[in-house]
């Protein structure tokens, strides 16, 4: 835990400046990036989920060490190497974890606060899931079987958070062509947050874009589509404390509360947001395919 106390010591001030320095430009060029509101708005769920990350901590540590007892690969010969397949396995395992917040209305439900701002700028990456600490070692646990630490995992997902934090902004236009043919850039994550139809659910990674150039997720940017923020479906309360972290799972409630089959009851939690019974609400990849036939 020193290396990740370390991490915090070295990296917050880091996030001041940057952040500082975009809402000072921002409002130099009139262009409002950053409303009090929803910055204290991001501080909020940062804080609940490192709150939540720190009383569970105990609990997922003693579990991923109990597994990793049964490990079968061992890297002692090579730290090097070891690092390295850490970094590549545990970026891995968040696109598929991102992936399954995404495409599952109960992790979605997690999920959905991170995407609930309409603006975009670099405390949109505090923004945080809140109740994703409670599952989220699940997908370091084929990690740990692999033969990576617990203390090295959580230590490797809180570095490359640093990077996933920084490309939440609007300031870098376009990194160079080599540079976005490998990993995330703030190109590609605005396309991540945009509300638009043809983005929805794209460009799941946190440092390499790869993954989702290989499993189909990759989108970019298209100038006669301009990005709007947000969700689909505007809030009504989008800064009311507890609206803002409930209000899918109530949304939920009132589906799974229809008469119908509880086979169908059971699909309003595992399918991905949008699905109905009926139609009468369609998700992304029905809307996305209305939109390719507009379009031809």
């Amino acid at each position: 835990m020193l290396n990740e106390q370390l991490l915090i010591l070295i990296t917050t001030p880091i996030y001041i400046v940057v952040i500082l320095a975009e809402i000072i430009l921002s409002n130099l060029h009139l262009k409002k990036y950053y409303t009090l509101k929803g910055t204290l708005m991001n501080v909020y769920l940062c804080v609940l989920n490192g709150g939540i990350d720190l009383l569970f901590r105990a609990v997922y540590l003693v579990i991923l060490i109990t597994v990793f007892q049964f490990h079968f690969i061992s890297f002692s010969f090579n730290p090097f190497l070891y690092w390295f397949l850490l970094f590549i396995a545990e970026d891995l395992a968040f696109y598929f974890e991102h992936r399954v917040d995404h495409f599952c209305r109960i992790f979605w439900a997690v999920h959905v606060t991170h995407h609930s701002s309409e603006e975009f700028n670099l405390t949109i990456g505090f923004r945080s899931s809140v109740l994703q600490p409670l599952y989220r070692f699940i997908y370091f646990i084929p990690l740990v079987l692999l033969g990576f630490k617990p203390i090295d995992i959580v230590f490797m997902y809180s570095l490359t958070q640093i990077y996933g934090i920084l490309v939440h902004t609007q300031y870098i236009n376009k990194m160079p062509s080599w540079f976005e043919s490998v990993f995330v850039s703030p190109a590609h994550h605005r396309v991540h947050h945009a509300s638009n139809v043809r983005y929805l659910d794209k460009n799941l990674g946190m440092v390499l874009i790869i993954w989702d150039k290989i499993f189909g997720t990759f989108q970019e940017e298209v100038k006669e589509d301009p990005i709007q923020y947000g969700l689909t479906k505007k809030l009504s309360q989008p800064y009311h404390l507890t609206h803002i972290i409930f209000h899918e799972w109530k949304d939920i409630s009132r589906d799974m509360s229809k008469k119908i089959p509880f086979s169908l009851k059971i699909k309003y939690l595992i399918m991905p947001p949008g699905w109905s019974h009926d139609g009468s609400t369609k998700t992304a990849k029905q809307l996305r395919r209305e939109l390719l036939q507009i379009e031809k």
